[in-house]
């Protein structure tokens, strides 16, 4: 095997990697996977803006999917496992997954920017068509960034411990087409829509600073689910960066220093690596948070599975008590929506 792709840590490390990664891959998934189970049990009622935050959790779970197996398997082995032709598909997965992540909040960040403070019925307001237009060109902007590579300019190499790949930053000095893939995707895809986001929400700070003291008391409502969202939103990119930053500092730091002999041991190197896959699981806690309902949708929706069971191996007059009983439960209303189904 290539020495590139042999681990450069002690098997002890590999294994406590390859372990935190299983679950991180769990929590991911499982924190994930409800929050598109509840956003998809009311679909109808969702806001459009938060579909971005889907998007979100989509790219949380594809790169769980895509990602981790190959780094955990990979972390037991105490080798990577696959050579070059994993390592381009690896390095592929992890950019278009990642500047899918900042490009939507950066989108979620200007266009909370826009609604912030607006008047609730005269105010700006997004389509759900104007959402998905823009969510389908975030990844594409992002699968074009990701193609490059394999184009010709800039190249993915595996990270310096030997067990991931991701664009090859140490090739920084070696040439122009490192060089200028590396500073053009840099600034494109990191500092701008960083910038973007960092704009954006002092700016809604600002604007809502400015429109709380004349709010009216017919637009409190309005005004509390604004602030909650707005909430949400800036949460869940501070969970992105606080996870990100580490790497992306490492990251530069290897670029620039990659000549001198020893510049970084392959440990150091590893932990911002691991720390920014923790940025999947911050997501659907923070939206769960903000989201009180989406806990009881869940709950609802566990109670209905668990009712309709029951109920397709009960008479008709145990059906019919089990609905009075559930009818004193918070899962009433979407229980009857979805009698006819349970009981057919």
């Amino acid at each position: 095997m290539d020495e590139k792709y042999m681990s450069k840590l002690s098997p002890t490390v590999d294994l406590c990697a390859g372990i935190y990664l299983v679950i991180v891959a769990v929590l991911s998934l499982f924190g994930n996977g409800a929050v598109l189970v509840s956003a998809a049990s009311r679909f109808a009622l969702l806001k459009s803006p938060e579909l971005l935050t889907v998007n979100l959790a989509l790219t949380d779970i594809g790169m769980a999917l895509s990602m981790y197996p190959l780094s955990i398997s990979s972390s037991f082995n105490h080798a990577w496992i696959g050579g070059d032709t994993t390592c381009l598909y690896y390095g592929l997965m992890g950019m278009i997954f990642s500047i899918t992540s900042i490009m939507t909040l950066a989108v979620m960040g200007m266009i909370r920017f826009m609604v912030a403070g607006s008047p609730p019925k005269t105010g700006v307001k997004f389509q759900r068509r104007t959402i998905s237009f823009v969510i389908s060109g975030i990844w594409l902007y992002s699968g074009l960034w990701a193609a490059l590579p394999l184009m010709g300019w800039g190249s993915y190499g595996p990270e310096p411990f030997g067990l991931a790949c991701s664009i090859d930053w140490t090739g920084y000095g070696d040439s122009l087409n490192h060089s200028t893939f590396i500073i053009a995707m840099s600034v494109l895809c990191t500092f701008l829509p960083c910038l973007v986001i960092l704009f954006t929400y002092f700016g809604i700070a600002w604007k809502l600073h400015r429109t709380y003291q004349s709010i009216q008391s017919n637009d409190l409502q309005y005004r509390s689910v604004e602030k909650r969202i707005t909430l949400m939103a800036l949460m869940i990119s501070s969970g992105f960066f606080i996870a990100w930053t580490p790497y992306v500092a490492v990251s530069y730091w290897s670029m620039f220093h990659s000549r001198e002999q020893g510049h970084m041991s392959p440990f150091i190197s590893m932990l911002p690596c691991l720390f920014a896959k923790s940025s999947t699981v911050f997501n659907p806690f923070i939206y769960f948070i903000f989201q009180r309902t989406s806990w009881q949708e869940l709950l609802c929706l566990q109670r209905l599975i668990v009712c309709c069971s029951h109920r397709r191996n009960l008479p008709v007059e145990g059906r019919k008590l089990g609905k009075q009983m559930v009818k004193g439960s918070d899962s009433y209303n979407f229980e009857n929506k979805t009698d006819e189904t349970c009981v057919g």
